[in-house]
């Protein structure tokens, strides 16, 4: 296969034991993930933990140490031709300051070749991002917002059918997030793959519908938020008229687990489905233990990530595991 050709079907991102090494320092280590077509695909991790080392290795930006990166089936690192299709950030986009927003676009539409289109679709993608009516100002006058839609503007030039973006909310002001996150629902709609880094959780949660969560350089989950949720289960609260009687009942079920007391002394459990808090009221009912309190607590993406990321002695794949057992 040439280069920069690209294979029919092929993910927009395969990676397969990616590794970075800085002499003794391994700030990537091992990480396997494919983000499908379609996906807004959320890349979680702490501070330091190999995130944007890990995706300027998918984007050729930096050479693995070890491992492989393919881009709808191309390797980046063999062909700058093996990113067509593929457009966004990381970090912070740059823009020259004292040229005008459309004067920008004119540039990186230039340096990409697209001279014959450059009219058209510059209008078309400050409309996209809104900025067509701020388009003849300096960039210098823009807010942080503004300059984060024009790096979107800039990416869209491309018609990507991958669009990447690190951290593109960091900095704006609540309406600028909303503003932001309404554009990459736009974006989603239209069939462009979207890979969206950042460490605002509920973000993540409301616009993603597959993440990958790195830790220490490895990934520790990979998968759909609703697998990671239902990996997690159902958290319950639990106070009823007779709470010894009801200790008793749900500690003798095997189809609950976890079952303990939370911080004010209120009985907690948890169980993988719904139904079986049905025939668990069946049976307190019986056994005369009437119930007060019977209150679902779905873990929050917040609580996974915590619990998938904070330092404790099993390994990443042991903490996926843990996941069950912890978030009352």
């Amino acid at each position: 296969m040439p280069n920069g050709a690209a294979l029919d079907g092929a993910a927009p991102i395969e990676v397969r034991a990616l590794s970075k090494r800085y002499g003794r320092v391994v700030a990537v280590d091992g990480v396997d993930l494919t983000i499908e077509a379609g996906d807004v695909f959320g890349y979680l991790g702490p501070n330091g933990a190999g995130k944007t080392t890990s995706l300027r290795m998918m984007l050729g930006l930096i050479r693995p140490s070890a491992g492989s990166v393919r881009i709808f089936g191309r390797d980046p690192q063999l062909s700058v031709t093996a990113l067509e299709g593929v457009a966004g950030f990381v970090e912070a986009p740059c823009f020259y300051p004292y040229l005008s927003g459309r004067r920008n676009l004119e540039l990186c539409a230039a340096l990409d070749g697209l001279h014959s289109a450059v009219v058209t679709r510059i209008d078309e993608v400050l409309d996209t991002v809104g900025l067509a009516e701020r388009a003849k100002d300096k960039v210098r006058g823009y807010s942080h917002g503004m300059r984060q839609r024009l790096g979107i503007a800039s990416a869209l030039l491309r018609r990507p059918r991958l669009l990447v973006l690190d951290e593109p909310t960091t900095g704006l002001d609540p309406a600028g997030m909303r503003d932001m996150r309404e554009l990459v629902r736009d974006l989603a709609t239209r069939g462009i793959t979207v890979l969206l880094s950042s460490h605002l959780l509920a973000e993540v949660d409301e616009l993603c519908n597959r993440v990958a969560i790195i830790r220490h350089g490895r990934i520790a989950y990979e998968g759909s938020l609703a697998e990671l949720r239902r990996t997690a289960g159902l958290s319950y609260r639990l106070r009823t008229t007779d709470d010894q009687r009801a200790g008793t009942i749900l500690a003798e079920r095997g189809d609950i687990t976890h079952v303990g007391t939370d911080s004010g002394g209120v009985l907690t459990f948890k169980v993988v489905d719904e139904p079986v808090v049905g025939d668990l009221s069946r049976a307190l009912a019986h056994a005369g233990a009437g119930v007060l309190e019977l209150s679902p607590r779905h873990a929050t993406l917040e609580d996974l990530f915590f619990q998938l990321t904070e330092d404790g002695s099993g390994a990443p794949g042991d903490r996926v595991a843990e996941v069950a057992g912890a978030a009352h």
